[in-house]
């Protein structure tokens, strides 16, 4: 397919990453080609089942050109998530940019929560116990690993 627009003028390093449980924070870079005027707008679908929703919160940067979105309440399917970011410019077609994304692979776990320690000094021993980190997507019982640090002081 012949992509519309001046080459160059699409964004780059586009990555979003899900945190906190539903937020999720998208960023890209203006596209090294694009005219000073160009203005990009992010449009998503987290399945095909909803509907295509543009960001309701953009990040800009210090010339008001939107460079990222901060979504809140965002739940994880089990299908791949779509995301398009188009662009306008007065003096020349902007091209697209989309990708689809497995929300789950992009998910930054939460710290364990509500970690006891319980040592004894008799026995020179510690039982230390935690909850799992909650995660947002459905596969709820996938293992988790951790690593405990312990220094001595």
């Amino acid at each position: 397919p012949v992509l519309a627009g001046m080459n160059g003028s699409a964004i780059e390093n586009f990555s979003c990453v899900i945190y906190n449980i539903f937020l999720m924070n998208c960023t890209w870079q203006a596209g090294r080609d694009a005219p000073a005027d160009t203005q990009y707008f992010l449009y998503w679908q987290n399945s095909r089942d909803e509907e295509e929703m543009e960001c309701e919160l953009y990040i800009k940067d210090e010339n008001c050109r939107n460079i990222g979105c901060i979504f809140q309440n965002v739940s994880i399917g089990i299908e791949k998530a779509y995301f398009l970011v188009n662009g306008s410019s007065k003096d020349s077609l902007i091209q697209f940019y989309d990708e689809y994304i497995d929300l789950y692979k992009i998910e930054k776990l939460m710290p364990p929560s509500n970690i006891t320690v319980n040592c004894d000094e008799i026995k020179n021993d510690c039982i230390i116990q935690w909850q799992r980190p909650q995660i947002s997507h459905s596969n709820k019982d996938k293992c988790f690993k951790y690593e405990i640090n312990i220094k001595y002081k």
